[in-house]
């Protein structure tokens, strides 16, 4: 992992990554050249209609998949498999359910022969960043959604990646539950610096974490729209300009959807 890159300087570079699946001799473009550049402790939402390839986009990233033309770069090196720095936050939250929160969060840790005390009191640290001290040694079962979502963003912090990639991790809680978490995370955020990219259908969520929130296009997929957000975060959903701007983005992603 690379600490050579510094605080608002360009980090991922994604240089006309297309990408076209082929069966019976047919091709599909899902991603048709894309070009985006996030900087290092930015976070940037995709968003886009249904099937547009915002997760498609993101295993590219995770190197789960190979574009079929362009490249993918984070730290000036190219992204061509999975890595220890890139961290992943899934909507179905993957834990290991017969761990307690401490093992699944230094599960990482463990993997790479850190030594037990040392795992335990790296896992300890993160797991109070994400407000679950108390449920150190609680199971799994024992957890409300919105808490298992909070260790598995622990355990994607805990190996200090370059990124972290986080495909909608809040898509399946309660609208309470899923706006007390998108709070947890800008205090994290705040706190770590670290680098997100988050795919997300909600604009309401896009508007309320991103620095920046990329509109897809209908597949073939292609960047319609970046907006800059240089509000301060914590944000007030109800403030005249957040709810013009999200009232604009949805007219557009309708007007998308009717087109596809």
């Amino acid at each position: 992992m690379s600490n050579e890159v510094k605080e608002g300087e360009d980090f991922i570079v994604i240089d006309g990554i297309r990408k076209v699946y082929r069966k019976d001799e047919v091709e599909t473009v899902a991603i048709d050249r894309i070009d985006l550049t996030v900087k290092k402790g930015e976070l940037v939402s995709i968003i886009g209609p249904s099937g547009c390839g915002k997760t498609t986009i993101l295993r590219m990233i995770a190197g789960l998949l190979e574009p079929t033309e362009g490249s993918i770069i984070i730290a000036g090196k190219e992204c061509k498999e999975p890595g220890p720095d890139r961290g992943m936050v899934f909507q179905d939250f993957a834990l290991f359910p017969w761990r307690s929160v401490r093992r699944n969060v230094e599960f990482g840790l463990e993997v790479a022969g850190v030594p037990k005390e040392e795992r335990h009191q790296k896992a300890d640290e993160y797991i109070e960043l994400v407000g679950l001290g108390e449920f150190k040694n609680a199971r799994i079962h024992e957890l409300s959604g919105g808490m298992k979502q909070r260790v598995g963003i622990a355990r994607a912090l805990i190996n200090n990646p370059d990124v972290i990639l986080m495909d909608e991790p809040f898509g399946a809680l309660d609208a309470q539950t899923r706006n007390i978490m998108q709070a947890q995370l800008v205090k994290i955020l705040d706190k770590t610096g670290t680098t997100i990219i988050f795919i997300t259908h909600s604009v309401d969520e896009a508007l309320f974490l991103s620095d920046r929130v990329v509109v897809l296009s209908p597949r073939p997929s292609k960047i319609k729209e970046i907006i800059n957000l240089d509000w301060p975060r914590p944000r007030d959903r109800s403030a005249p300009e957040f709810t013009a701007l999200r009232k604009r983005i949805l007219d557009e992603l309708e007007k998308l959807n009717v087109m596809r």
